[in-house]
């Protein structure tokens, strides 16, 4: 039988499961972007033109993830990718004007909610509450899963929202 505090964990654990699937869709719905598509456009916006390298790094991404989000953006016009005047290998990738209109008609991913509240944390709850989460994942035996710092319940580099 369950304790009743591993029931209540289980609980949160759905609720926090439930939330990252209810923003997924709500951006979705709002964009036609999944979350890291999102987060992708925001930093390529944030720097007014980048590289995709550069990208990949801020957001903790792989190149190749990188590569399908923008691929993705690029189709439905959000960005636009240009070929470096001083280094011909490379690109650079610029957002549009629908790509701005989508990310000031879009909802606040829950990730972004997220950064805000935990940075208004003191460390010390801060810290708690990375053991915690980390403590969680080892007991879910998900401790040697690669995860991008994204709150998103389908692949980061899907073309597609789920």
């Amino acid at each position: 039988m369950q304790s009743e505090v591993a029931t209540l964990t289980l609980r949160a654990l759905r609720r926090i499961l439930r939330a990252t699937e209810i923003g997924s869709r709500q951006l979705a719905s709002t964009t036609g972007l999944t979350p890291s598509q999102w987060l992708v456009l925001r930093e390529i916006d944030a720097r007014g033109s980048a590289s995709p390298g550069s990208i990949a790094a801020a957001l903790q991404f792989s190149q190749a993830t990188i590569t399908a989000n923008v691929d993705r953006l690029e189709e439905l016009g959000f960005v636009q990718r240009r070929r470096n005047e001083q280094d011909r290998r490379q690109s650079i990738l610029s957002p549009l004007p629908a790509g701005q209109a989508a990310l000031a008609d879009g909802p606040d991913p829950l990730q972004a909610v997220f950064t805000d509240r935990f940075a208004g944390l003191p460390q010390w709850e801060q810290a708690m509450i990375l053991a915690a989460v980390e403590r969680l994942a080892l007991l879910l035996d998900a401790q040697h899963i690669d995860a991008a710092p994204l709150l998103d319940n389908g692949l980061i580099d899907r073309a597609e929202p789920g």
